[in-house]
């Protein structure tokens, strides 16, 4: 694009009639804002190591809506570069996105998605469904293909409450592959290098119609079994107070749970693992 002498003035293509995605107005007018550039001569990957990764994150649907939830740990090789990263985050008011993989282009992708999601509610007038906010995503996934490939995965993990469904509003949840892929999962689905610890765990605490307590309940636990057998996972970490982010997202639209209900119920877990070690039955 030409240069200009900035007059304080947006610039004429902010006045020109186009598309209602942010993303494809960056990409015409301005493609060195959006973080997709191949950071890697061809054929080149990121060293093993080198960039920050996040995991572990799940979410689940249940009697008022969809939880979404996400350890803190972020790990690079075999250090721990942060340990108390946040990895959920509201998209707008009824949509929250969680991300495992490589935490400097998982945090712009989220600042980009939710201007997305923004962009398109000013210029339409009336917000997305929830069907096509997770098309967006997934098309912004499929750009960073280029990086994935190069060895710098983004994985996220997207959670609603759809106010459309014929049956009236419920929680749904939806996955990506590093291609792009959009998978709608039934119930639950866990990211990250935990998730088959975690994904295990919920097989047999997951059951229709979980208040928000037990659905709660039900992914600390799945998180506490996935720090159990990875290490890249973080649990509770009751000495610094460093907490798994549960959010849920209800008719009443996005609520983070305050931190002293997250300790409440991570201090509860931890309770429940001294008792039994290996983690509690199958619920009924």
């Amino acid at each position: 694009m030409t240069e200009h002498v900035s007059t304080g003035r947006p610039a004429k293509e902010f006045f020109t009639p186009g598309t209602s995605s942010f993303t494809e107005f960056l990409a015409a007018h301005r493609p060195a804002l959006l973080p997709t550039a191949p950071p890697f001569p061809d054929g080149a990957r990121a060293a093993p190591g080198r960039f920050p990764h996040g995991t572990t994150v799940l979410a689940l649907t249940f009697r008022d809506g969809a939880l979404i939830a996400g350890d803190r740990r972020a790990t690079m090789g075999n250090l721990i570069a942060q340990r108390d990263l946040e990895k959920v985050h509201p998209a707008d008011d009824l949509t929250a996105v969680a991300f495992a993989g490589t935490v400097g282009l998982a945090l712009d992708m989220v600042r980009l998605y939710q201007v997305e999601l923004t962009h398109f509610e000013k210029i339409e007038g009336i917000p997305m469904t929830l069907a096509a906010k997770a098309t967006r995503l997934a098309a912004m996934i499929r750009q960073n293909l280029a990086q994935a490939v190069q060895g710098l995965a983004v994985v996220p993990l997207l959670a609603g409450y759809d106010t459309t469904a014929a049956e009236g509003g419920r929680g749904r949840v939806f996955g990506f592959d590093a291609a792009g892929g959009l998978y709608e999962k039934r119930d639950f689905h866990v990211e990250g290098s935990g998730s088959p610890y975690a994904r295990g765990a919920l097989k047999k605490l997951y059951r229709p119609g979980l208040t928000r307590r037990e659905a709660a309940l039900a992914a600390l636990q799945a998180l506490y079994d996935a720090a159990d057998d990875d290490s890249a996972t973080g649990g509770p970490d009751l000495t610094r107070r460093i907490f798994p982010v549960v959010s849920v997202i209800t008719e009443d639209g996005f609520e983070r749970l305050a931190e002293a209900e997250t300790e409440e119920l991570s201090r509860e877990t931890v309770r429940q693992r001294g008792d039994r070690p290996n983690g509690p039955h199958a619920m009924p």
